[in-house]
């Protein structure tokens, strides 16, 4: 791909994030990406067949990077497991509570609509992901003695379908900044050793 065609193509990802996120999945067609991104029919075919694929596409693009890189080098830099655990749920609560420019509307659509597979997923790819960088923290808490969990691979897990749960009922039914510290915490309090 060339650089021009590299470039028009990043082009139509943003601007489809800005259409799904503001209108969600059912509601997109293919003339909608065509009128924000001011280009043909015929110029957006060239790179997407249909708003399935160019909804797939756009999560591939967010896909977060596996991070566990950074959280190891993080821990050589003397963070603590606590300190590093508390800046993943930091970001994790800014993203429960972001209300504007979010794709979670389009995801719940599309995956009602859509069932992916396995690593074919790419929510999956991300939530397990996810769960691997909470667990080696925690087991780098239970080695310092920070953290006492029998389970360090099951609490992961746990902590993510809470967090996930949470952006759901954020979606759906809202949710407050103390109902969301209120979930993690009690999630925390299952591994911090009483003094």
């Amino acid at each position: 791909m060339t650089k021009r065609s590299e470039g028009k193509r990043e082009l139509i990802l943003k601007r489809a994030r800005e259409v799904f996120s503001a209108r969600g999945f059912k509601a997109v067609t293919m003339q909608d990406i065509v009128d924000a991104c001011q280009i043909s029919r015929g110029g957006l075919y060239l790179y997407f067949g249909s708003t399935k694929e160019l909804f797939l596409a756009v999560l591939e693009e967010e896909a977060e990077p596996d991070n566990s890189d950074a959280v190891m080098l993080a821990m050589q830099n003397d963070a603590t497991a606590g300190d590093l655990l508390a800046l993943f749920l930091k970001e994790q609560k800014r993203q429960i509570l972001k209300q504007e420019d979010s794709l979670e509307l389009a995801c719940f659509e599309y995956f009602a609509t859509y069932r992916t597979a396995g690593e074919q997923n790419p929510l999956r790819r991300r939530f397990n992901a996810q769960v691997q960088t909470i667990d080696r923290l925690v087991v780098n808490g239970v080695r310092s003695g920070e953290f006492i969990c029998p389970d360090p691979e099951g609490f992961s897990r746990n902590m993510m379908y809470t967090i996930e749960g949470l952006k759901y009922a954020a979606r759906t039914t809202g949710i407050t900044q103390d109902a969301v510290d209120r979930e993690l915490l009690y999630l925390l309090r299952s591994i911090i050793p009483e003094e």
